[in-house]
């Protein structure tokens, strides 16, 4: 099936699809009535590579930067979580200051973006997605108006986004692989959304994961691997997507050491029995919770 995308009915979102030769008349600059509004009502979703850009701008750990400049939520039904930059009590980004961006050369893809969306979609037997874009319209953005015209192409190399697209893709390709089967049987394990929120945002705890005793003795990696991905958040981020791709859809993108599978499996069948024990017991209770009056 194609990936479905449903936009709500009021919505400053302009459903024109474009493509890169597509033209736009759009220009921001200091002068311009609106400069810096954009950033006072900020709604920024970050990507794994966004925060390695801006924890090294910022000389932070992961964890440090997540704990500081970053509020949780949820991006999906299922709870899948996702990080935004925080605000400040008016809605302003915190990285705002009187100047403008702070953090420009290291500002976030949705900021790169801006006034451009981009969304990619996965043809039914198609193991190649396709990005299109669309144009965002505000009331309060005056860039709108200027008469600066220029195609989608050259206004995303303005704006410096290849190098975000590149690190960016595999992970969202894992997103839309997950999106594109359609919703999971129930809320998944709570295991495995904090999985998923190390192996794309906290480097710091994933690397002490992949580095431990019990990960090496799980997955064949040469040493020079584990050597990488000691120092190099880049090589550790990309390995990310590999785990999780293994670990949510069963792809063999890391060899296991013969018996791993089945000696974990014996560790943690107790686990499982009680979950499912538990789970039936959940069940029978909210069963017994509707008759109760009756």
């Amino acid at each position: 099936m194609s990936e479905k995308f449903d936009l709500p009915f009021e919505s400053n979102l302009i459903p024109k699809m474009l493509e890169l030769g597509s033209l736009l008349k759009f220009r921001c600059h200091t002068g311009i009535s609106c400069f810096n509004a954009c950033c006072k009502k900020a709604d920024i979703t970050l990507t794994p590579y966004d925060i390695i850009r801006l924890k090294d701008r910022l000389g932070k750990s992961a964890t440090e930067f997540l704990k500081d400049h970053t509020v949780p939520f949820r991006m999906d039904k299922e709870g899948l979580p996702g990080v935004k930059l925080k605000t400040d009590d008016q809605g302003a980004c915190r990285f705002l200051c009187e100047a403008g961006c702070s953090v420009y050369t290291d500002r976030p893809t949705a900021c790169r973006y801006y006034p451009l969306g981009h969304m990619s979609m996965l043809a039914s037997g198609s193991k190649t997605d396709e990005t299109h874009y669309f144009l965002v319209k505000e009331e309060h953005c005056k860039g709108h108006e200027e008469a600066q015209e220029q195609s989608v192409a050259e206004y995303l190399t303005d704006q410096q986004t290849a190098p975000y697209d590149e690190m960016n893709r595999e992970w969202l390709q894992l997103m839309l692989k997950r999106r594109s089967m359609g919703p999971t049987v129930g809320r998944p394990p709570e295991a495995t959304l904090q999985m998923f929120f190390m192996c794309s945002y906290d480097m710091d705890r994933f690397r002490r994961f992949v580095l431990s005793d019990s990960f090496k003795k799980t997955y064949e990696l040469e040493e020079s691997a584990y050597e990488v991905f000691e120092k190099e958040d880049l090589s550790l981020m990309q390995f990310g997507v590999r785990f999780m791709r293994q670990v949510f859809f069963g792809e063999r993108t890391i060899q296991e050491k013969e018996g791993a599978w089945q000696e974990r499996v014996s560790r943690r069948q107790d686990v499982w029995d009680a979950r499912r024990q538990a789970e039936i017991a959940r069940q029978q209770q909210e069963e017994d919770e509707k008759y109760k009056d009756l």
